[in-house]
């Protein structure tokens, strides 16, 4: 295992949840402009560290970085909202490490939600939140594709019911 790789993962995902903690709870709940700025540049820079990571080292996996570190690397690609292009290159990265067996389905769950969304598509698995389109509403799922099958997606990914889910981020977004 790569440790170095790994403590920076671990580093870059501290700033990364740090600037999310410090985020308001909802669009318009008194981010200014400068802050704004600060917290998509913590991105930006994620993003061009994990691109050149996997130019160096393809996908960061449980192989190489452990499976706490796997985790970060996801979480890295999660929040490349800024760069769609790479964000779905990562995703790619991610189903291939799913199949070998050295990364986790759930986070290729999360990801594949958010580059759909990203895309213009449905999401399959319902992890992806929102205020609507508008950021004005109140918090609900982003549009889910055939919804009479998404429990049994949620399982084959390896999350649990979505009623559950639900109820999770409506409670802690609340």
């Amino acid at each position: 295992m790569d440790e170095a790789l790994r403590a920076e993962l671990a580093r870059r995902v501290e700033a990364d949840q740090a600037m999310r903690r410090a985020w308001p709870t909802r669009p318009g709940d008194g981010a200014e402009e400068d802050e704004l700025s600060r917290f998509g540049a913590v991105d930006e820079d994620n993003t061009a560290w994990l691109r050149g990571v996997v130019t160096e080292h393809g996908w960061p996996d449980s192989s190489l970085v452990g499976e706490a570190g796997a985790h970060d690397a996801w979480l890295l690609a999660q929040h490349a909202d800024h760069d769609p292009v790479f964000q779905a290159e990562c995703l790619d990265l991610l189903a291939a490490a799913v199949d070998s067996g050295v990364a986790s389905p759930v986070d290729l769950a999360y990801l594949t939600d958010r580059v759909r969304r990203a895309r213009g598509d449905l999401q399959l698995y319902g992890t992806q939140f929102w205020y609507g389109a508008d950021g004005l509403g109140e918090l609900q799922p982003q549009p889910i594709a055939e919804p009479d099958g998404l429990d049994e997606r949620r399982a084959a990914a390896g999350l649990g019911p979505f009623d559950e889910y639900r109820a999770l981020m409506m409670n802690s977004h609340g």
